[in-house]
């Protein structure tokens, strides 16, 4: 029996759907779940589960609406949810990561995939990047949310599960924050004058 929220696909409408609304939106999801992490492998795992929530609950998505914004509502609730269990199990170290990393000879030489480096590469500087990097995870979601992804104010609300005064709220004190960070580096590169 399926409630008014819930529809009743077939497998075969499941892959459809999914296919032509999520598999699109993929490196969105990846460029999202790595502003929360700030770990690209961690980015990689959060993508991953977050993709198998979303095939796995393929009946609560009503066709036709803002998959984006329920893609992101997902991210963010199992980022929520891996976050909140971290957090209750003790810290571990992978000592052959550590041990590998400390021998080898070129390490600060290797090549990477932080999104810092690769997609802002030209676009904003370093100091922008460790700037937007260093707010709490609540700022940096709506900033990335709102100036990245470009989401409504609404669309945000639904993702964040939380009031439209909130999200204006968060987006003006981020911003905010992300102004004292970068005022000496605008001045330095000439954006202000003193």
């Amino acid at each position: 029996m399926t409630t008014e929220m819930e529809l009743a696909y077939t497998e075969a409408e499941k892959t459809r759907i999914f296919q032509r609304d999520f598999e699109p939106l993929l490196t969105s999801a990846y460029n999202f779940a790595f502003r929360l992490t700030l770990d690209e492998d961690d980015a990689k795992d959060l993508v991953q589960d977050s993709y198998l929530r979303v095939f796995r609950f393929m009946d609560s998505y009503k066709v036709g609406t803002n998959a984006k914004a329920w893609l992101f509502r997902i991210v963010k609730n199992t980022f929520i949810n891996e976050y909140r269990r971290k957090t209750k199990e003790p810290n571990k170290i992978d000592y052959q990561d550590l041990e590998q990393t400390y021998n080898a000879e070129e390490a600060e030489n290797k090549p990477t995939t932080d999104l810092r480096v690769d997609v802002l590469q030209g676009k904003i500087g370093d100091e922008v990047a460790n700037a937007l990097n260093s707010l709490a995870v609540d700022f940096r979601t709506v900033i990335v949310l709102c100036d990245l992804e470009g989401f409504t104010y609404e669309e945000m609300a639904k993702i964040l599960d939380i009031p439209i005064g909130t999200v204006r709220s968060r987006l003006h004190r981020a911003r905010y924050i992300l102004k004292e960070k970068l005022t000496e580096y605008a001045r330095q590169e000439g954006y202000i004058r003193n």
